[in-house]
């Protein structure tokens, strides 16, 4: 069963680097994502939508792959299979891609525009349906990042993990960085 997470991060950046860097673990086998979404409200107030699986691309691709297979059988048929395959995959093709722009895949998009509205002006959210993953080794590559469970269907126990592993991120301030160089030029001898 999938998980669901939304995570809010303060820049509208964020979340974009943030489904970056978890495409790159998906390519190492780290995670597995179902579905994501970047959800960014601008500075005027809108809500604007990012998903990440192009369903109309997807349901035109396989839409044409059966249409082209179901022509060439029937063209079989009428002894002339070349036309059939083609017939069929413009058929199959153009029906697929209807199709795919009609479904909603995944995460519910009513859902994404309700937490959407409830984000503040120049902030980001990032809708995760995640099939698996290696919890240990996620949180440590998502703990560079600063951002807030809003929503998640995890147990409490790892909800309050993820917390923790986006809580622990921040960029140092520069009375910080003051502080540690002056910790470390006052250890050498």
């Amino acid at each position: 069963m999938a998980e669901l997470v939304v995570v809010g991060f303060d820049n509208p950046n964020d979340a974009d680097r943030v489904l970056t860097e978890l495409t790159r673990l998906q390519k190492e086998y780290l995670i597995d994502l179902e579905d994501a979404v970047v959800a960014i409200r601008g500075s005027d107030g809108a809500v604007r939508i990012k998903q990440s699986m192009n369903l109309v691309k997807l349901g035109a691709t396989s839409g044409g792959l059966s249409g082209a297979m179901w022509g060439s059988l029937i063209g079989l048929l009428f002894l002339n299979p070349l036309a059939g395959l083609a017939i069929g995959g413009a058929v199959g093709a153009g029906s697929g891609a209807l199709s795919g722009s009609m479904i909603d895949y995944g995460i519910n998009d009513d859902f994404i525009k309700s937490i959407g509205e409830t984000l503040q002006p120049d902030t980001s959210a990032l809708f995760l349906l995640i099939r698996k993953s290696q919890p240990e080794k996620v949180l440590a590559e998502l703990s560079g990042f600063k951002g807030r469970v809003i929503r998640s269907s995890l147990s409490p126990e790892q909800e309050a993990k993820l917390q923790a592993a986006l809580s622990q991120a921040h960029a140092p301030s520069p009375g910080e960085g003051v502080a540690a160089a002056g910790a470390m030029a006052a250890e050498t001898p």
